[in-house]
């Protein structure tokens, strides 16, 4: 078999009667119906176009939205029990990115599909989640604030105006407003991009900077600072909010031309040539690293070149040449989607969860559904660049 008929393999193991598990692995943590790994496998079985996949994503969606908060919050993730239902918004933090993945995938569901109704039946749950995310600004100042371990990168030290979590938000507005016209979302949708613009990286777009001290501070970079907070910048190289920049066009295009240059330089200097999730890595005697061992639950999975702190995960490289694509970057993603394709074939296809990028060593979890998910994304990417919305 092909790597792409590997992964699709793979993500029909994970497809139950409520959606897409986390993982093909016996580990009850990932057992469940995860909001963003649902919803990134779901897009991936939309470009596909297989209809037990598409089935998955629909049944991924109704499980998150019959399960919504009553504030409007969408599960982190949502657990089947012989006792019943378990839910969860998050660990040590609750989780803000799930809202933005949840509109995500149910326009594309009904961008893809043609599918207006699902789109109606989920608006309320849809409108409800905007309103929250409008409520996390707390300022009203069109940045949503999010809290240390509010997100996908959930045992990482950043915090406050994080950039992708503004971006997913940009996205899930831009989505929702190509299958309906809203007003009010589309001037809030408008506003956020013009405070991304002028406040995570330092160009002719800077007009009002957020925080004018800080941002007097910041060097000028190739690529957009991972996040803002009262306290000044944090201004690590973010591989997935700098992959969401590329796929939605954000920045000019001396922008995108700069940030393409750092991401292919570093890639190509790492082993796997595959971005990492966020660069440098943190070390001991760094200053994040006690915010770093500190922020884990259970046992410290983010060692130098492991998990977020520097680790390869083929999910966000998916995400990246998808940038890429978008960017008309052919060859590049091309090259990208042949190093997934490698990472997701070490031990026997053992779709593992993420890899040290200095050594080459898988890390976390084997059969993850969203290392299946890059793969695919990227590969009908370059067939139909035009497909998602």
């Amino acid at each position: 078999m092909t790597a792409y008929q590997h992964a699709i393999q793979l993500l029909k193991r994970v497809t139950t009667a409520h959606g897409f598990l986390a993982s093909a692995n016996d580990i009850a943590n990932y057992k469940r119906v995860w909001a963003r790994d649902g919803v990134i496998c779901g897009l991936a079985a939309l470009v596909d176009g297989d209809s037990t996949l598409i089935e998955g994503m629909r049944q991924t969606l109704i499980t998150l939205s019959t399960h919504q908060h009553p504030l409007g919050n969408i599960p982190s993730n949502v657990y089947f029990t012989d006792n019943g239902v378990e839910l969860s918004f998050g660990g040590l933090a609750g989780r803000v990115d799930t809202i933005a993945w949840f509109v995500i995938g149910v326009c594309q569901y009904t961008h893809i599909t043609g599918d207006a109704t699902f789109f109606e039946q989920h608006k309320a749950a849809m409108l409800k989640g905007f309103a929250l995310q409008h409520s996390w600004e707390y300022n009203n100042g069109d940045l949503m604030y999010v809290p240390r371990s509010g997100n996908w990168a959930d045992e990482y030290p950043t915090q406050g105006f994080i950039l992708y979590d503004q971006l997913l938000r940009v996205w899930a507005l831009r989505c929702f407003l190509h299958i309906e016209e809203h007003q009010e979302l589309r001037i809030k949708y408008e506003a956020i991009q013009e405070k991304i613009l002028a406040n995570f990286k330092k160009n002719a777009a800077n007009k009002k900077p957020y925080h004018p001290k800080a941002f007097a501070a910041l060097e000028k970079k190739s690529y957009w600072a991972a996040a803002l907070e009262p306290a000044g910048y944090q201004t690590q190289f973010d591989g997935f909010a700098n992959a969401l920049a590329l796929l939605l066009d954000i920045g000019s295009v001396e922008d995108k031309q700069d940030l393409i240059h750092y991401t292919e330089t570093l890639r190509y200097d790492l082993s796997l040539k595959l971005l990492p999730a966020f660069w440098p890595v943190i070390k001991k005697g760094d200053p994040d690293w006690q915010w770093l061992t500190n922020n884990c639950k259970y046992e410290f999975r983010n060692h130098p070149y492991e998990f977020h702190n520097g680790g390869t995960w083929q999910m966000v490289n998916g995400f990246y040449g998808l940038g890429l694509v978008a960017q008309n970057r052919i060859t590049e993603a091309q090259a990208v989607l042949q190093q997934i394709e490698l990472c997701n074939k070490k031990e026997n296809w053992g779709f593992y969860e993420n890899f040290n990028s200095m050594t080459g060593e898988p890390n976390g979890i084997p059969f993850c559904a969203w290392s299946a998910a890059g793969n695919i994304l990227l590969t009908q990417a370059l067939q139909k660049p035009t497909i998602l919305i």
